[in-house]
């Protein structure tokens, strides 16, 4: 086996490989996926000379713990998080050097969800439909990581950026999301439209990567029913019978049955993913451009 590779050493709650996505299969049935924080991803890839498509680790929560069988550049950004090379104290979203055999331990995020690991050389997992994205919902992509397996890294081809640490948005502490009204918004009555767009939710502690839940105030429908099953895009808010809107994130289902109440701005998801259960959800509506 190749030297250049990384042994897992503690896989954490859920991590898993992540690139920028396979788009362009919806009509097979097949979800975007890809980094939830793709700004993050994209960072960390820049910072060890990688370009923007190249795969990362995405964690969630509590880190992981990595051993390179050979030297590396490595990059953390996201969630703010401790990271140690063999018990050391280094930088968190900077370039750091680690040598062969050296424990990198990426620690519990201090505040946010999903951290990002990037490499030098990228993560050289097998792509399938063009990516090397883990999808949760299909099952596509390598599966997430578990205690010791061993990923494959592929060749440097750029130097990593000469900077001691790059700004990078904090999680939110309320999460304001702008919306688009409808398609379905039909479906609900008129003081239901108002609730969503005027009460505080919460993000729930059963979010993923399919979907950002919420608790808050039921949305009441204007009358009874179920829709056909029909089209979903990334950031659609869909609300199922407990009234409680779900929006949509990476790995959500091409096609679903309950009434989409809003789509949210593409601009705006990056920080879904990184607000952690608790955390106030406000829906903004705006113009349709």
């Amino acid at each position: 086996m190749t030297d250049r590779a990384l042994a897992v050493v503690r896989a954490g709650a859920l991590t898993t490989v992540q690139d920028l996505g396979r788009p362009g299969y919806a009509h097979l049935g097949v979800p975007r996926s890809g980094a939830l924080d793709a700004p993050a991803a994209t960072l960390v890839n820049r910072l060890v000379g990688n370009p923007p498509e190249a795969a990362v680790l995405e964690t969630t929560l509590n880190g992981c713990a990595l051993r390179p069988r050979c030297p590396v550049t490595v990059a953390v950004g996201g969630a703010p998080c401790p990271v140690t090379v063999d018990g050391r104290a280094v930088a968190w979203g900077a370039p750091v050097r680690v040598p062969a055999g050296a424990l990198l331990d990426i620690g519990t995020a201090l505040s946010g969800v999903r951290t990002y690991v990037a490499v030098s050389g990228g993560v050289a997992v097998e792509p399938v439909l063009g990516s090397r994205s883990t999808d949760l919902l299909s099952g596509l992509g390598p599966p997430p990581l578990t205690d010791s397996a061993v990923l494959p890294l592929g060749h440097v081809i750029g130097a990593h950026a000469r900077v001691d640490v790059v700004p990078q948005p904090a999680p939110p502490a309320e999460l304001v999301l702008r919306v688009t009204v409808g398609p379905r918004d039909d479906w609900f009555t008129p003081t239901a439209l108002r609730t969503f767009t005027t009460s505080t939710y919460r993000v729930s502690s059963a979010s993923n990567r399919i979907g950002l839940r919420t608790e808050g105030p039921s949305l009441e429908r204007a009358f009874s029913g179920e829709l056909p099953s029909e089209g979903m895009v990334l950031g659609a808010v869909q609300v199922p019978p407990d009234g409680s809107p779900v929006v949509f994130l990476a790995d959500h289902p091409t096609t679903g049955g309950y009434p989409v109440i809003a789509v949210v701005r593409a601009t705006d998801l990056p920080a879904a993913a990184q607000a952690a259960p608790g955390t106030p959800v406000r829906f903004v509506p705006v113009r349709r451009h």
